[in-house]
């Protein structure tokens, strides 16, 4: 039976059904859990969710507290995500502003492969494409951005990243088609989720850093139609246009009335650097947010691999190296926990393995971010192609090794945007 009690009356062995309230006010990634830890607990009674639905025929009745209202079947609305549903570790808070980073971590990626993962990253990704692509459309004609707009598409990255750490990036990187505004929104909103899980965030602030990185573009839709490219890449824009859309995208979430302080935030500061070098104000050092932060280091990587009008992005593992090369820019403490993230060479790297093989890399190692696991597809000695195999580097023992990346087309071997999408599907087939 389903029963509807207040929030303080909750206790240990109880059987949480359903989480009321706002989405953003709760500190819970899932919303059907089993209540046995006391920290959770505790969680749950400080946050400003007003009452939940408990299930007693999977936990404890309340037989001793005051129930609210016996629920009907009825009003059981189905979880329109599987991140409700993802597993969470214990919430702890961590420090996200100012300058403050909380410690590195341990926590690597889910117990699914990458390849067994894009299949469902695809279709997280297709339904999220679909919203973005709406909330970009509609905040140019005018209509306000509600955090509740994007709250499935946090969900469903999450969900996914919860899964996998690497793949939902992966498959972003290795798919050709897209819009670069809508693309890139939804590449740095799972880059920043992926970020923040590494640098355990709590669930609260993860998702202000999927929010942030999904809307801080949105001034991109309030350019001047003339002066827009139609693929909305403002890099193409003259430098004072440029800066302006930083400008009137915060003013537009601003005036939208709910959208995160955070969020905010990240809007206004994801192109100022480090060092002062940035835009709008040449904000620096302390004045930077922790969130803000990481919203450049993410923001920069995407950048360097999408690449922009006639200039193709560069592989992967080159943006690595061209992200460390910006130094006092970026926050360096923030981009060993975004390399810890990705890996060293991330999904999509064509490398050259010391057997002289060429490899793209389809999955990452846990344990070691420079030994991933590659799609080997090209031979130098034998002067060809030779059949498809997975290696996983990590675990070949000395068997072969990443000797440096590749460049597909100077090898003559084809488009890489079209070898990367080809190698994927081969992964997730073999996979499958």
């Amino acid at each position: 039976m389903l029963k509807r009690v207040n929030t303080n009356e909750v206790r240990l062995g109880m059987f949480i059904h359903k989480l009321e309230g706002s989405w953003f006010k709760h500190p819970f990634w899932k919303a059907r859990f089993l209540l046995e830890d006391e920290d959770m607990l505790d969680l749950l009674r400080d946050s400003a969710v007003p009452s939940v639905i408990i299930d007693t025929a999977r936990g404890d009745d309340v037989q001793h507290v005051r129930v609210l209202e016996t629920v009907t079947a009825s009003v059981d609305e189905p979880i329109r995500t599987s991140a409700r549903r993802a597993s969470f570790g214990r919430a702890r808070r961590s420090p996200v502003s100012g300058d403050r980073l909380p410690p590195a971590s341990s926590l690597k990626a889910g117990g699914v492969s990458a390849a067994a993962e894009f299949g469902a990253a695809r279709r997280a990704a297709g339904r999220a494409g679909h919203i973005v692509n709406r909330i970009f459309l509609e905040s140019r004609l005018g209509k306000a951005v509600a955090a509740s707009d994007v709250e499935p598409v946090i969900e469903d990255i999450y969900a996914s990243i919860q899964r996998n750490l690497y793949a939902f990036n992966g498959l972003l990187r290795c798919q050709q088609e897209r819009n670069y505004v809508y693309g890139h929104s939804l590449a740095v909103s799972a880059l920043m989720i992926a970020l923040a899980r590494t640098m355990r965030l709590t669930p609260h602030d993860t998702r202000e850093a999927g929010m942030a990185g999904l809307l801080m573009d949105i001034g991109v839709g309030q350019l001047p139609p003339e002066a827009a490219p139609d693929d909305g890449d403002y890099r193409r824009l003259p430098v004072e246009l440029q800066e302006a859309h930083v400008i009137t995208g915060h003013a537009l979430l601003k005036a939208a009335g709910d959208i995160p302080e955070q969020v905010l935030r990240v809007c206004l500061r994801h192109h100022e650097r480090l060092d002062g070098s940035g835009y709008p104000y040449g904000l620096a050092g302390h004045d930077l947010d922790v969130l803000s932060r990481m919203a450049a280091v993410c923001d920069c990587y995407d950048n360097l691999v999408t690449g922009h009008g006639s200039a193709n992005g560069i592989d992967p593992a080159d943006a690595i190296n061209a992200l460390q090369a910006m130094g006092p820019a970026l926050d360096q403490q923030v981009l060993r926990h975004f390399i810890d993230t990705v890996g060293v060479y991330p999904i999509g790297s064509f490398v050259r393995l010391r057997s002289d093989r060429i490899a793209m890399v389809v999955d990452e190692a846990a344990a070691d971010n420079a030994k991933p696991t590659v799609r080997i597809f090209h031979s130098l000695r034998q002067g060809g192609a030779v059949r498809q195999a997975t290696l996983v580097l990590s675990q070949c023992y000395g068997e072969d090794d990443i000797a440096g990346t590749a460049d597909p087309e100077a090898l003559g071997l084809g488009d890489a945007g079209a070898l990367r999408e080809k190698l994927l599907v081969a992964a997730e087939r073999e996979a499958s």
